[in-house]
């Protein structure tokens, strides 16, 4: 099969690898019909997260169930599924909150060294009872695909920052987690939701959406918009040291930073005393993503949430190299890049 793949010395290529065998009697593989490049597989070209050999990159995957094991009980080949970002063993008292984030064993990621990458001809899907969620009626590829991360991320960013009703939102960094969280909050009953990116172009999508581009990044134009106050609310979709500075920056005494951005591996150094004296709440959040799917596919079927307009390009998987090209640009005109094998 193809797999895109990540060198150490930061070329993105298409490989031929074997076939992925069945994981297990509990386990699936699956045709990938359509994969999604995420602002986190960038870390590995980026070199945040240093290779000691190429890796099979992606997380993100909708497709046809192609095999299945001999314990698989919800699903049959052909089905068309969505596959979770985040794996976990599917039996554990952690799973059974429906949080693969809990995982008594650890949750796993795809393309990320221990699982196999969802950019691929073919994926492994372990606990596939667990990991799969069937399509539902009325909702289109590039939803499904945002389903398995990006929208269940954005959405547990907005539910986990204490947003009051008719309060005052920022969400740092409009890509795509960011694009989700500020639609997210307006849904979660923010008034006013402050979108802070540094590209025009991604504000503008963001103010679309129904939010208010600031004029510039940084805490200041926050503080500006909010008469000093700061927002009650800040979703950190970025995560690098200057985006957590700017989040504790803007947001108001008694507020909440909701932190879903990846940060590199290098020590945040918090400014604790600061937090304790403002009475700030921080949380992080790993997407608790089959959580979300009881929540999220009403919304999407019933039109009250609308993704659309997240997705700004679609390419081939041989042309995957162009694709990662213009995730890291970061330009306004590619926001989320789609890569169909």
């Amino acid at each position: 099969m193809r797999a895109v793949v990540i060198d150490p010395d930061a070329t993105v290529r298409v490989d031929t690898r074997p076939d992925p065998a069945l994981p297990g009697p509990d386990g699936a593989v699956v045709e990938v019909t359509a994969s999604g490049i995420c602002g986190s597989d960038l870390h590995f070209l980026e070199g945040h997260y240093p290779l000691a050999e190429p890796v099979s990159v992606g997380h993100e995957a909708v497709g046809v169930v192609a095999e299945i094991g001999s314990d698989v009980r919800q699903f049959r080949v052909g089905d068309r599924v969505l596959v979770s970002s985040v794996a976990g063993c599917g039996h554990c008292a952690g799973c059974r909150t429906a949080d693969p984030g809990r995982c008594v064993s650890g949750p796993q990621i795809f393309g990320s060294g221990l699982l196999g990458g969802a950019q691929a001809d073919l994926l492994a899907v372990p606990a596939a009872d667990f990991q799969l969620l069937r399509i539902p009626e009325g909702i289109d590829t590039e939803a499904a695909l945002l389903l398995t991360d990006n929208l269940a991320t954005g959405w547990a960013a907005a539910k986990r920052a204490d947003i009051p009703l008719g309060g005052t939102v920022a969400v740092i960094g409009a890509g795509a987690v960011g694009q989700c969280a500020l639609r997210s909050a307006l849904l979660l009953g923010a008034a006013t939701v402050l979108v802070v990116d540094p590209v025009a172009a991604r504000r503008d999508r963001g103010a679309a959406a129904g939010a208010v581009p600031v004029p510039a990044p940084g805490a200041g134009p926050v503080l500006d918009a909010t008469d000093g106050l700061g927002a009650d609310a800040v979703i950190d979709a970025v995560g690098t040291d200057t985006s957590l500075d700017d989040a504790l920056a803007c947001v108001r005494t008694g507020g909440t930073v909701s932190v879903v951005g990846v940060h590199d591996l290098q020590p945040y150094p918090l400014p604790a005393l600061a937090c304790l004296l403002r009475s700030l709440t921080i949380r992080s959040t790993l997407a608790p993503v089959q959580q979300t799917w009881q929540e999220l596919i009403p919304l999407l079927r019933s039109g009250r949430l609308d993704v659309g307009g997240i997705f700004t390009a679609t390419l081939p998987l041989d042309d995957a190299a162009a694709g990662y090209a213009a995730a890291t640009s970061r330009s306004g005109g590619h926001v989320k890049i789609r890569l169909n094998p």
